[in-house]
């Protein structure tokens, strides 16, 4: 398989010291993994792959009626969040026909904060991995950057007014790790790693001009219908009794989390004139397996809308969603999860509530920002 290549190209620092009044986004920038991706890992895989699952129905059937290149049945949290600034959904980056005028989206795929080479060299790479890291998605940017503004100046103008999203990262770097055959013990000792490359990314975003930065964390890895359908075997002490998910798999996930926290306070202690936002991924995903009905979803949270499995959580990861014979639930809008690893717009519509408002998010994204 061939994989397309690309270099980081190195920025000037455009970051000034004015503190910005509140602004009312004009853009967004977005940059992350399948969470966040609207069409930019499809154009990558189609030169090279015959069938991309996520480009074809059900996918996107909730809210499009088509395929978008969203690993969902609907939008995403960066589609709520374009709506509530009343900017137009950010197009994929790698869609050369789109204005890139209010934004851009560079997220893709199965992308991971720590670069290709890293997992090439430590043989944890597998055929279905594009090279979509966090920074070959801030080489984009790079090369974007040129036609909305010219200079420092006008640069750091331009971007006060925008609002930035670097994530999440992370997941893919410790599943490629797990399935690569680390051990989990292994696998913490790359967190510090991958928190460097995140806070690495938003600090190079802030010498450009950024002035709001979100930091998103990662969701709870054990609570991950495909991973639970692979670990039927494990003991009941292995899961959490409240919520039904593995305990180790979340423990790391929340070890990500806080040290990923500590390092955006840090950020923002260092950059007063920048608002620096951690957005969370784990906790709303917690809330909706323990107390699904306070947000409208079935009584067995884990279980997948889009699956064709006998097991309880209706994943098989040999017939996975879009496959010939697997078909999706009735009302999607009922379920957290829709084909075993992403989520529902419904679930996505709930966490971006969460972020805009605050209870999802250190500070809301909607505080200090002029409506």
């Amino acid at each position: 398989m061939k994989l397309l290549l690309f270099f980081l190209l190195l920025v000037v620092s455009c970051h000034g010291d004015s503190k910005p009044d509140s602004p009312n986004f004009t853009s967004i920038f977005s940059f992350g993994d399948s969470f966040a991706d609207t069409g930019n890992l499809v154009v990558l895989a189609t030169p090279v792959l015959k069938d991309i699952w996520i480009d074809m129905n059900p996918y996107g059937e909730t809210f499009f009626h088509h395929p978008t290149g969203r690993c969902s049945d609907g939008r995403l949290v960066l589609d709520f969040l374009a709506q509530n600034f009343s900017l137009p959904l950010v197009p994929p980056y790698l869609v050369h026909n789109s204005s890139f005028g209010q934004g851009a989206n560079f997220a893709v795929a199965g992308a991971t904060a720590l670069d290709f080479a890293f997992f090439v060299n430590n043989n944890l790479s597998n055929p279905f991995m594009f090279n979509g890291s966090l920074s070959v998605q801030l080489g984009w940017f790079a090369d974007l950057k040129p036609s909305l503004c010219k200079s420092c100046e006008e640069c750091q103008e331009y971007f006060s007014t925008s609002l930035f999203i670097v994530g999440e990262f992370g997941a893919n770097d410790y599943a490629f790790m797990i399935f690569g055959g680390k051990t989990l013990e292994q696998v913490y000792g790359y967190v510090p790693m991958v928190i460097q490359k995140i806070s690495a990314a938003a600090e190079s975003l802030i010498k450009q001009g950024a002035k709001t930065v979100v930091v998103p964390g990662i969701w709870p890895d054990g609570c991950t219908p495909a991973n639970l359908a692979q670990n039927t075997s494990r003991p009941k002490e292995d899961y959490e009794p409240e919520t039904g998910c593995l305990k180790d798999l979340n423990d790391l996930s929340r070890y990500h989390n806080s040290e990923l926290l500590k390092a955006v306070k840090q950020l923002q202690h260092n950059h007063l004139d920048v608002r620096l936002i951690f957005a969370d991924y784990y906790r709303p995903i917690l809330d909706f397996v323990r107390t699904p009905h306070r947000f409208g979803f079935i009584d067995t949270p884990l279980r997948v809308c889009c699956g064709n499995a006998t097991n309880q959580y209706n994943v098989n990861l040999s017939e996975v969603c879009a496959m010939p014979g697997v078909g999706s639930c009735e009302n999607p809008l009922e379920y957290v999860n829709w084909d075993g690893v992403h989520l529902t717009e419904a679930a996505y519509h709930h966490i971006a509530e969460g972020w805009l408002n605050g209870t999802y998010a250190e500070p809301p994204i909607l505080s200090g920002v002029d409506n």
